[in-house]
């Protein structure tokens, strides 16, 4: 089975409590499964979150190794991690970039993204479904 790998970054391990109208009310937890449920025949996820950038940074080397993609929701470290960034330019495979929320209707300081300089394709404005089209989308991209 392909793995793919979906990161997550600062304060998402309070997904459905921290901010309801700008996050929504979904958790981690519905993330997996709607994650699982978008992956094709032999392929399956990885779900990590951390509030640590180098965790995050170890987890993108690990991936070289054992995930033929990834799919990244970096929180803040989107907009000051050039560490994460660095990561992931020397991870081979397929990368998508999502976020909630249409992030260029936020703070100026949000319409910033490193992570954006490596991915495949970034995804932002739809909510939790963002993460299910980065996975079918590495699927397509990985399909053998």
């Amino acid at each position: 089975m392909k793995t793919i790998m979906v990161l997550n970054g600062p304060n998402l391990n309070l997904l459905g409590r921290r901010q309801p109208k700008i996050y929504g009310h979904e958790t981690l937890e519905d993330v997996t499964r709607i994650c699982e449920a978008a992956c094709a025949d032999g392929f399956g996820i990885r779900l990590l979150q951390s509030n640590h950038e180098g965790q995050i940074i170890d987890w993108i080397h690990e991936a070289r190794e054992t995930s033929c993609g990834i799919v990244i929701k970096p929180g803040a470290f989107t907009h000051t991690s050039v560490a994460i960034l660095d990561a992931l330019n020397i991870y081979e495979a397929a990368v998508i970039e999502v976020h909630f929320n249409q992030v260029h209707k936020r703070e100026a300081f949000r319409h910033h993204s490193y992570v954006s300089h490596r991915a495949d394709g970034v995804i932002a404005g739809l909510g939790i479904e963002g993460y299910a089209a980065g996975v079918r989308r590495i699927c397509q991209l990985s399909a053998d």
